[in-house]
């Protein structure tokens, strides 16, 4: 089962035939067992990174610490649900640290960004301060690095 998952999370384009012969199994099984994955939620979406700035798409990506008050009996559960249900909210991730949630959002445009923590996020009950980081330059995402330019800098060895 976990060579199958590493398989698709690492191309979710491969084909249950292609599957079946990298994990020697028959087609069927590997339908039936993508399909088991699927309904119990293990497999949660298919998706494609995009590099937008090659088709000149600009948006501004923001990583926010928060710290919250925990709430009786669901800690901070509570705070982080009523966080990620926002469209603009990308992942909620809870902290070890000085901050309790890693929120990560996009928009359009630094004010889009700057209104949603001012006028959204930081009237939420519970929460009791807020710290904005703008991303600059994304270099590595989910495991692919994003340009790589770099020039093979290995010398050229001849006879």
């Amino acid at each position: 089962m976990k060579e199958l998952l590493d398989l698709l999370e690492s191309n979710a384009r491969l084909t249950e035939s292609e599957i079946a012969v990298m994990l020697k199994m028959d087609e069927e099984e590997v339908r039936g067992r993508i399909r088991e994955l699927e309904r119990n939620k293990t497999i949660l979406r298919y998706i494609t990174l995009v590099n937008w700035e090659k088709v000149g798409e600009e948006k501004v990506s923001a990583m926010i610490e928060v710290r919250i008050t925990p709430q009786r009996d669901v800690g901070f559960d509570a705070v982080a649900e009523r966080i990620y249900r926002f469209p603009e909210v990308r992942s909620v991730r809870l902290l070890s640290g000085t901050y309790d949630l890693g929120v990560f959002i996009e928009g359009r445009t630094m004010k889009e960004v700057s209104h949603f923590v001012a006028t959204k996020l930081s009237t939420i009950d519970g929460v009791i301060s807020t710290t904005t980081h703008f991303v600059l330059k994304t270099y590595k995402q989910d495991g692919v690095i994003i340009e790589d330019d770099e020039e093979d800098r290995r010398l050229v060895v001849s006879p």
